[in-house]
């Protein structure tokens, strides 16, 4: 059974950067995002807000803030592959979230069978199908399918 009730109007609006201090404390797990523009320049960013959506199918999600120097490509990208970073490869970290920088640069990369940058570093790989693109306020969020995953 469910029930509705209306909400009542709040009587302060929290700011941007107090939810920004505020999600500082929580402690999320760390990705690098890649996926292939339709030029096919490879693109990559690193992301936080990467998670498992649903099982059946394979559903993961993650957003991209529409402020991206890559904003674009990633609007196009129809694949993307996600790494799930461990302790240790922070040099990953700083690399991938310079803002406009060629982050590619010295980095050795295969495709996936989606045709994807695929970074030969140890962890967790998803490669995944853009499935739906949903505007949140000042992100995107990106639903893919999951078709393979890959353990280093």
């Amino acid at each position: 059974m469910t029930t509705s009730t209306a909400l009542k109007e709040p009587d302060t609006q929290v700011s941007g950067q107090e939810l920004r201090e505020a999600m500082r404390v929580w402690t999320t797990g760390t990705t690098i995002v890649t996926a292939r523009e339709p030029g096919g320049q490879r693109i990559g960013l690193v992301s936080n807000s990467f998670t498992s959506v649903s099982l059946n199918p394979p559903l993961v999600s993650w957003c991209v803030d529409k402020g991206s120097s890559a904003i674009d490509a990633w609007m196009a990208a129809e694949a993307f592959s996600v790494h799930i970073l461990a302790d240790g490869q922070e040099h990953w970290i700083r690399k991938f979230a310079t803002r406009g920088a060629d982050k590619f640069q010295g980095v050795e990369t295969t495709s996936s069978l989606l045709g994807t940058p695929v970074l030969e570093i140890p962890g967790t790989r998803m490669d995944c199908q853009v499935v739906q693109l949903h505007e949140a306020g000042d992100h995107y969020i990106l639903l893919g399918q999951v078709h393979r995953i890959e353990a280093r």
